[in-house]
């Protein structure tokens, strides 16, 4: 590792940042709309013309500057083999328990850190009812203030053994246990499948997937709820997923728009923050606050979707060769894509269930029980 010394990380986006955003934001033209269109054909023009008068006119970035910065945030180099030092924004938030688990938490898009600051709190609580944990949450490269990554070829090794797995050593934390959804599923079970059970003692996702699955529905019947899942899987297939067509082909012509418009940038996250969550009841300055930390992120917003290009093919085989003991799963009747940040007690409630002392991963990593 190049740099073992981690430094302390305030975020404070310069007021000449701010003003070209304003600027960009009062020379916007705004698409005309099919009439009765609603959701039918992406984000509906009326929420996005009061989200971007809102974004001019009384959304104030710095009061969430400050909020943000209320979060124990840190950057370190590491130097990650074949393409030099990396610079890496995250989280660190220790528990008061000195036996609490180390827990790697990792987001996906269009997610960001911001994912775990709900959760934080209820994580690292300490009761003699349920575990506690220490709490990393990395930015991914390319998203908040992780550097990103401009040499192909960075791929699931490198998000494993390079950064998070360095990462979690660097701070002490030899063995661990990880929880992710999205991308954060994808990399954490990489990070498993490479250093499990050495390292990485367990690992806890919200958005399993399991290529296998459907053996399930050859040997059982189906539920009122399966039948629910399939509908709305052949939904998202027939309608959801031309986001993930152009961002796992052509990466760099959606960045164009991405980098130079805010308002472009705007609709294509708004529109799956109301499409992926169960109803979830965004205010106007939440959805800001996260569009924000993409337009003011390190390397810009469109170094977020260039992980879809490089990990696309590398991850089908990784989670094909991946193998898991399956010790603890639960179902839930509310929540979606955003699980820590829609759900975050039933999320929290999940993770002491499965690491508590009388569950199927209690006492997984030695000396850390979490009490």
């Amino acid at each position: 590792m190049a740099n073992d010394s981690e430094q302390p990380f305030q975020i404070t986006i310069p007021d000449d940042v701010l003003a070209l955003l304003n600027r960009k934001l009062e020379d916007t033209r705004f698409p005309d709309e099919v009439d009765e269109s609603q959701w039918e054909r992406g984000a509906p023009l009326a929420d996005i013309k009061r989200l971007v008068e809102r974004w001019k006119n009384g959304y104030d970035w710095r009061t969430h500057e400050r909020e943000l910065n209320k979060l124990p945030m840190f950057t370190r180099s590491i130097e990650v083999e074949g393409f030099g030092e990396l610079n890496v924004h995250y989280v660190h938030q220790r528990s008061r328990v000195n036996g609490a688990i180390p827990l790697l938490f990792v987001h996906g898009w269009p997610g960001s850190f911001i994912e775990v600051t709900k959760v934080l709190p209820l994580l690292t609580g300490s009761s003699p009812e349920y575990p506690s944990f220490h709490v990393v949450a990395p930015s991914i490269p390319g998203y908040a203030w992780s550097q990103g990554v401009l040499k192909k070829g960075f791929h699931g090794k490198h998000y494993a053994r390079y950064l998070f797995n360095k990462l979690m050593i660097s701070l002490g934390y030899s063995e661990y246990v990880t929880q992710g959804g999205d991308w954060g599923h994808v990399l954490t079970l990489i990070t498993a499948s490479l250093y499990g059970p050495k390292n990485v003692k367990a690992s806890h996702t919200n958005m399993p997937l399991k290529p296998l699955g459907y053996l399930k529905f050859l040997l059982t019947p189906y539920t009122s709820r399966d039948i629910q899942g399939i509908t709305n899987t052949q939904n998202l297939f027939e309608t959801g997923l031309g986001y993930f067509a152009e961002q796992t082909t052509k990466p760099q012509t959606l960045g164009y728009s991405l980098m130079d418009s805010p308002v472009g940038m705007l609709a294509w996250i708004y529109e799956k923050l109301v499409a992926w969550t169960d109803s979830y009841p965004w205010s106007d300055d939440e959805v800001l606050t996260w569009v924000s930390i993409y337009w003011f992120s390190r390397a810009g917003p469109a170094a977020s979707v260039q992980i879809y290009y490089e990990l696309q093919n590398p991850t089908r085989r990784s989670l094909l060769r991946a193998k898991a003991k399956v010790v603890f799963e639960s179902e839930h009747d509310t929540g979606g894509h955003f699980a820590a940040y829609e759900e975050p007690e039933a999320l929290v409630d999940d993770l002491r269930k499965m690491f508590g002392k009388s569950g199927p991963a209690a006492s997984i990593v030695p000396g850390c029980p979490g009490y």
